[in-house]
């Protein structure tokens, strides 16, 4: 069905959520009829900041919200669902919207498979009824299926429509861009260059994939690297984990804003410890580009400021390559934590692959060379 008459079926005039690439469609609606006016739409950090932003849209209108995301980010709901949203507790109506990633029998992405298997299942053990939208749902099967729901959130009860692959069509057109100069790929691959032997742990998305075709590339051991092709969010705490109990070894986080932003307390954990031997890179493109583009508020952040807030002793930003270089080597060399915001540009190229080999493949192969060093 066309994506901007399920927001006519909704009927909401406010949204928030993370984008996720099943949506896309739905998100450029959004972009394209409200951009990001507080009002109507706010991307928010992650999808349990967006369903307390959510309650609070209620509780100052007495309307009904809806809060979109991926599948992954049930995870990030299940607090708020529970404790705060939910009909025992403060009985705060959402409607969801949900792309189902990793739906039993069509093919993903390993990170994406048992997230798909639980999905309805943990909307079930949530107390969200749910109807699920494929490319055969018909206008009237949508209609009557909010009329259905209308009862629910008269209630105080949430509902959740969920997405299958390719159901939403006709997105509106909207360009992603910014002004910076520098590319992800190039940047990942001067990381690559200076950290050499080190052990790099990388967020997921497109950056995982990238930092996986340039050690192909180049002939490199994947041994290297650990890619966080799930978890979005925590790759930062991954890699402190390893530095503290890798303490006379350098290791690298390659981080986004996007991920970044979705956890940033961890952030602050990493600048009470102060590990000396990490070094926590974040490219800043101001975009969720990995699913579609759409903005982050990090482009409008000062993350160095943040950075030294939280306790980091080193804290740069860089917009060019012969800064980069520099910045990495002095990284390299640094006997305390060191961080390095890198403003990127927005796009990636359209022949990428995905990692060939699986994530037990990777975790074994990364285990066994922290094992060596």
């Amino acid at each position: 069905m066309k994506a901007l008459k399920l927001l006519e079926i909704i009927g909401s005039d406010f949204y928030t959520g993370v984008p996720d690439s099943l949506l896309k469609a739905f998100c450029n609606c959004l972009m394209s009829k409200y951009g990001t006016d507080p009002a109507h739409h706010i991307i928010a950090a992650n999808e349990g900041n967006a369903a307390a932003l959510a309650a609070g849209y209620h509780l100052a209108t007495g309307k009904i919200p809806v809060v979109y995301m991926q599948n992954s980010g049930e995870g990030n709901i299940v607090n708020p669902s529970a404790s705060l949203l939910n009909e025992k507790v403060y009985a705060i109506p959402v409607v969801f919207v949900i792309g189902w990633r990793g739906e039993p029998g069509v093919h993903d992405e390993p990170q994406h498979i048992y997230q798909g298997e639980i999905t309805l299942k943990l909307l079930d053990d949530l107390g969200i009824e749910y109807f699920v939208i494929d490319k055969d749902t018909t206008d009237l099967e949508a209609v009557r299926a909010m009329e259905s729901f209308r009862e629910k959130l008269n209630d105080g009860k949430c509902v959740s429509f969920v997405v299958r692959q390719g159901s939403l069509t006709d997105a509106a057109q909207v360009e992603y861009k910014n002004s910076n100069i520098m590319r992800r790929e190039e940047i990942i691959r001067r990381v690559v260059r200076v950290s050499g032997a080190d052990p790099v742990v990388c967020t997921t998305g497109k950056a995982s994939r990238e930092l996986f075709e340039i050690r192909e590339t180049d002939g490199q051991s994947h041994k290297y690297d650990f890619l966080t092709v799930g978890s979005m969010g925590h790759a930062s705490s991954i890699a402190l984990g390893v530095a503290i109990f890798k303490p006379n070894v350098k290791v690298w986080c390659i981080d986004g804003d996007g991920a970044a932003l979705m956890h940033m307390g961890a952030m602050a954990v990493i600048g009470s410890y102060k590990p000396e031997n990490l070094v926590h890179i974040i490219i800043n493109n101001g975009a969720h580009e990995t699913v579609g583009g759409m903005p982050t508020v990090a482009a409008n952040t000062d993350l160095v400021a943040a950075a030294r807030a939280f306790g980091y002793p080193n804290a740069l930003s860089v917009d060019s390559f012969e800064e980069l270089d520099v910045a990495l080597e002095r990284a390299k060399r640094a006997k305390s934590l060191f961080f390095i915001e890198a403003k990127c540009a927005i796009g990636a190229r359209r022949d990428l692959g995905r990692p060939t080999s699986t994530a037990k493949e990777n975790k074994e192969g990364f285990i066994s060379y922290l094992k060596e060093i």
